[in-house]
């Protein structure tokens, strides 16, 4: 016996296992086969798909996000556009109102100077006419004396005195105007 040993030991191929090494491996390996079919692998499908819709999701969101992120840029830029408009259109008017107020307060002051200009004119005019009367009675009351000493005779009739004086000055006004 011990030939046989030797005999079934030398027919053995190393690199081949026995059939009931086979047999086992191949129903542990059907067991652990059917636990992945069964149970793993759709686990994993549903994990990888269930990813995937996630990131599909985020990428929607992600899409959405950056066309209101646009659409609110456009709409950030358009008001921008509008208040510089609006601003430009603020400073036209208040330029506008600026140049109203300086021509009023011009033609106010050319009022008032014309108004002070015709005030002056006509206190120079009535203090002329004072000067004037004024000096008309002194040089009549002068002339009256003067005259009154060349004549040698009193000149106390008012009536009488009134009418030389209004010649004499009559002829002297009339000598200053030749004059001219």
């Amino acid at each position: 016996m011990p030939e046989l040993v030797l005999a079934a030991e030398a027919e053995t191929n190393p690199f081949l296992p026995a059939i009931y090494d086979i047999t086992w491996s191949a129903v542990v390996f059907l067991v652990v086969m059917v636990f992945f079919v069964r149970f793993a692998i759709p686990r994993f499908r549903q994990i990888l798909d269930d990813r995937a819709e996630a990131i599909e999701g985020n990428i929607a969101k992600a899409d959405d996000a950056q066309r209101k992120a646009e659409a609110a840029l456009e709409q950030y830029t358009a008001q921008l556009a509008e208040a510089r408009a609006e601003a430009g259109q603020i400073r036209e008017l208040a330029r506008a109102d600026g140049q109203k107020i300086i021509s009023e307060l011009k033609e106010q002051a050319g009022a008032e100077a014309a108004r002070i200009t015709a005030s002056a004119k006509a206190q120079i005019e009535a203090e002329r006419q004072a000067a004037v009367v004024s000096l008309r009675s002194e040089v009549g009351t002068l002339a009256i004396d003067l005259a009154s000493g060349v004549i040698g005779a009193s000149l106390t009739d008012d009536a009488k005195a009134s009418a030389i004086v209004d010649r004499f000055l009559a002829d002297l006004e009339a000598s200053e105007k030749a004059a001219k």
